[in-house]
């Protein structure tokens, strides 16, 4: 149970946390959107597709909004709600890892054979000397 909330805990504040970081690297700044970035791009993209101007309400006018002045107290409230949840869920997942069996008594787990070893081909008749 601690698990699963320490990794909502952490779910939250990741997503919270790189709202800002991946908008900046994208291109989308407080001081505008950057020269030669994605958010560049998408933005001339935007412009071609309108007839040369950004439509109000279009994604590239929501993320330049939030990469200027950030998400508001109820956006972050429920992006880290969506974290939390997400983070929950991946905490609560089984391990990827098989557990190991345990040695009975004083028994060597290593280098034991399996098994008979392999035996050899069998020789085809097309080829005997």
């Amino acid at each position: 149970m601690m698990k699963q909330a320490a990794a909502a805990a952490v779910g939250g504040a990741l997503a919270v946390g790189a709202v800002p970081v991946v908008l900046n690297a994208m291109g989308f700044t407080g001081a505008g959107i950057a020269a030669s970035s994605i958010a560049a791009k998408m933005m001339s993209a935007a412009a071609i597709a309108n007839g040369g101007g950004v439509s109000a309400g279009s994604l590239v006018a929501i993320l330049q909004s939030v990469g200027a002045a950030g998400l508001s107290t109820s956006s972050n409230i429920l992006l880290a709600s969506a974290g939390s949840v997400l983070g929950a869920c991946l905490g609560n997942s089984p391990s990827s890892l098989p557990p190991e069996p345990e040695a009975k008594g004083n028994e060597a787990t290593e280098n034991v054979p399996q098994g008979e070893p392999p035996k050899p081909p069998l020789k085809s008749e097309e080829h005997e000397e």
